[in-house]
């Protein structure tokens, strides 16, 4: 092969050479150009993903409450470490609380609740939640809340200061794993509370809630004679207990309902009322006093 004729074939070669670089460089553009492409759409698939996950996380594929804490008028009660009897009146607000549930009552009150627009605060029994599978969730969607009535529903003022704490704190883990939304309210059984038991809520940043009126529903009283004691003491500020394992209470409902609306009440979370419609520490050191009543008795019956 003669001078030329080599130079023109390492010509080619380099020519092809080339050629076959661009390319691939074209096929790696591409290539990168695609792969970036996903790369900045795989947050926004993540993120889906990640939604439609916590949106389907609780039981029985309900959807997740919103884990929202107390409001700033909440936590300077829970500061001061004393139980709750009402609010300061100032409004047109009151609070219905149903103690005892999950039972076998609970979604009927959940159905009659939804049907009627009303707000209830639910005080569970930590041991009952699997007994209604996905109550708590349930309850916590509604918009009241979910507070804390210890694991066993013993009197804790005749416990030990430690088996009392354990009855709480393992309440308050197991009712914020079940609803999917943070527990800071918290109602001793029946009332029974004591300076040990103010310590251990106020160290488990729980505030402690008693109540204005007794329905007596867990004292034996018809439906009719819940409907009177419940309307009976309807005014603004007032935190009404109930219980949700009583067949009675929930025929009692309905005229419960209309009397709330005839006066021109809005039933509202026990945290809300209080946010609303803050009672002053002078009120809340007063107790039940501070109600203008004797405020919630301990008896074997009610809470």
């Amino acid at each position: 092969m003669g001078r030329r004729a080599h130079e023109r074939a390492v010509l080619r070669r380099r020519a092809t050479v080339v050629a076959v670089l661009a390319v691939a460089g074209v096929l790696a553009a591409v290539l990168l150009g695609a792969g970036g492409g996903h790369a900045r759409n795989r947050p926004a698939l993540s993120s889906a993903s990640s939604a439609e996950t916590s949106a389907t996380r609780g039981e029985g594929g309900a959807a997740s409450a919103p884990a929202a804490g107390p409001s700033s008028q909440v936590r300077a009660l829970i500061a001061l470490g004393k139980p709750i009897y009402c609010a300061a009146r100032h409004g047109h607000e009151v609070a219905l609380t149903f103690d005892d549930g999950p039972g076998p009552y609970t979604r009927l009150v959940l159905a009659k609740l939804h049907k009627h627009g009303v707000t209830a605060t639910f005080f569970d029994v930590a041991r009952n939640i699997p007994l209604v599978p996905g109550a708590t969730r349930q309850e916590a969607a509604l918009g009241g809340g979910v507070g804390d009535h210890t694991f066993t529903h013993p009197l804790l003022t005749a416990l030990a200061p430690a088996e009392a704490e354990s009855e709480i704190a393992r309440a308050q883990a197991a009712l914020e794993s079940s609803s999917g939304a943070r527990v800071f309210l918290f109602r001793p059984p029946y009332g029974g509370r004591n300076e040990s038991i103010d310590q251990i809520a106020r160290a488990h940043a729980l505030l402690q809630i008693l109540w204005t009126v007794d329905s007596a529903d867990s004292l034996g009283a018809n439906y009719a004679q819940i409907e009177r004691n419940v309307i009976s003491g309807l005014h603004g500020g007032v935190i009404i207990l109930m219980h949700e394992n009583h067949g009675q209470t929930v025929r009692a409902l309905l005229g419960i309902f209309a009397a709330l609306q005839s006066k021109h009440m809005r039933p509202v979370s026990v945290a809300q009322l209080l946010t609303d419609d803050t009672p002053s520490v002078a009120q809340v050191r007063a107790g039940g006093g501070g109600c203008g009543g004797g405020g919630a008795p301990i008896s074997a019956g009610s809470g």
